[in-house]
């Protein structure tokens, strides 16, 4: 039985409740919205475009981070299930962990992930597998935990080792990693020594 308009809009807020405002084409069309309409909801003013594929609701409360939902979004993969996670210099941001302040956006896709499209300008990607342990989900996007964020840095060595003394002395402070679980950590030389080098000059 097709839903009624009201049915479908009820549909389409909880899904973009749930993701400060954005919802895909694809969700659009699952709640009861048409393909062919949704040129129509953005030129009348319902919806915003946000991206190809990505729209947002013009009457939800502006969103924290629009630019996070956004590219979250960009980062589903066919069966509609986010492959991208914020991590780096972004994550380290996110966590509120040294003053680091990143220009473009980091974020890890699995190994697997491909884009037949050009990669936005604004996002560098990384590749690597993530678990579930090294991953939280806030406000409808996902991000690197803060003891994965600080080792991805350092086997990076992209960010200067004063930031990451500061996010390790933070993250302590706070109670967001512990001196046991920085103990429990193995990488590979030369990451190993610039991770010691850290911790032994972050108390």
């Amino acid at each position: 039985m097709p839903r009624t308009h009201r049915q479908s809009l009820r549909s389409l807020y909880e899904v973009a409740a749930g993701q400060q405002g954005f919802f895909t084409a694809k969700e659009a069309k699952t709640a009861g919205f048409a393909e062919n309409t949704h040129p129509y909801h953005v030129q009348v003013g319902n919806w915003i475009r946000e991206h190809r594929g990505i729209y947002r609701l013009a009457l939800y409360p502006f969103a924290e981070h629009p630019d996070l939902i956004t590219w979250a979004l960009w980062s589903r993969n066919r069966t509609g299930v986010t492959e991208g996670t914020y991590s780096h210099q972004t994550a380290l941001s996110l966590h509120e962990l040294s003053d680091v302040n990143p220009s473009k956006l980091h974020m890890t896709v699995p190994t697997w992930f491909r884009r037949n499209k050009e990669i936005p300008g604004i996002l560098i990607l990384h590749r690597a597998n993530l678990s579930g342990e090294d991953v939280e989900t806030t406000q409808g996007f996902r991000l690197t935990r803060p003891l994965r964020t600080i080792l991805d840095l350092v086997e990076a060595d992209s960010v200067e080792r004063g930031f990451l003394r500061q996010a390790v002395h933070q993250a302590l402070r706070r109670g967001l990693i512990s001196r046991e679980e920085m103990a429990r950590v193995s990488l590979r030389d030369p990451a190993q020594r610039r991770f010691d080098d850290i911790v032994r000059h972050a108390a």
